[in-house]
């Protein structure tokens, strides 16, 4: 029950304050002058720079972390519970490289009596670039939130149907985490002594979650046509190319391609193991 709440609780706050202004003033002199698409871009250059680093490139993609660390700052994100939204990807990431220890022992490093093999390093960086790419996506979300982000992907001509589901499976989401708590609520007033749902209960429990969450689910997507939702964004303003937005663009993007090309944390970090 408290799963539930928390989750519908977090999703709320994408919507609301501050970042749901980001979206609607971006372009009217509100809480932030960037626009969501120049965000947008920035995040899908970030990502796309973090993968490409070698996988036994350790030290220099740690430099990207730079990006993370003066967005987290500078846009004032909370970033409380970032560990537990890190988990599942982290672990995700580990069991697709737990073997590389095992069958890379190629030597790179020898510090004192400790020797660092190829398999090591591309597990951590395995687990970093999943970190990385995964805190980015979250930090975009909390500025501009979905709608910000499907608007963005509407302006770079991605086809409407495609956003119009990205879009409605992050509604539908809401829905069906209200139903389910609604239904525990109810279960629990019932059954007030019990642990849990009785395993006999679950299907019905599991169809009756389903056919509500359509039902509700239905009602949303009217309201939203008669609402004016065709696929597209009527009410968001459209031009986006102000020297905020541009220069925050061009900027992250010099300092990601700087980050590429000119490995100065891979340097430092190599001379550090030197010295160890």
């Amino acid at each position: 029950m408290g799963k539930l709440r928390r989750a519908v609780r977090q999703i709320h706050a994408v919507d609301d304050g501050k970042n749901v202004k980001n979206v609607k003033n971006a372009k009217s002199g509100g809480a932030s002058p960037v626009h969501p698409l120049a965000r947008l871009l920035v995040t899908v250059f970030y990502i796309l720079t973090v993968v490409s680093f070698g996988k036994y490139d350790f030290w220099g993609l740690a430099g990207m972390g730079l990006y993370l660390v003066a967005t987290g700052i500078g846009e004032e994100i909370s970033v409380r519970g970032m560990p537990g939204r890190l988990l599942p990807v982290l672990l995700l990431a580990g069991m697709a490289g737990i073997a590389n220890p095992f069958l890379d022992r190629a030597v790179l490093w020898r510090a004192g009596g400790f020797v660092v093999t190829g398999g090591m390093v591309s597990l951590l960086t395995l687990l970093l670039k999943a970190g990385f790419c995964v805190s980015a996506s979250y930090f975009l979300i909390m500025k501009t939130g979905m709608e910000g982000v499907c608007y963005s992907l509407r302006r770079l001509h991605v086809p409407k149907e495609l956003v119009t589901v990205l879009l409605l499976i992050y509604r539908y989401l809401m829905v069906l985490l209200k139903e389910a708590e609604r239904m525990m609520q109810a279960y629990k007033l019932r059954a007030p002594g019990q642990k849990g749902i009785h395993g006999k209960a679950w299907g019905a429990f599991v169809g009756q979650l389903l056919l509500r969450s359509m039902d509700r689910a239905e009602t949303v997507y009217e309201s939203m046509l008669l609402r004016g939702y065709h696929g597209e964004f009527a009410g968001q303003s459209h031009g986006w190319g102000k020297g905020a937005s541009l220069g925050y663009l061009f900027l992250w993007a010099a300092v990601f391609a700087g980050l590429r090309l000119f490995p100065v944390f891979q340097m430092t970090g190599n001379l550090l193991l030197g010295m160890w």
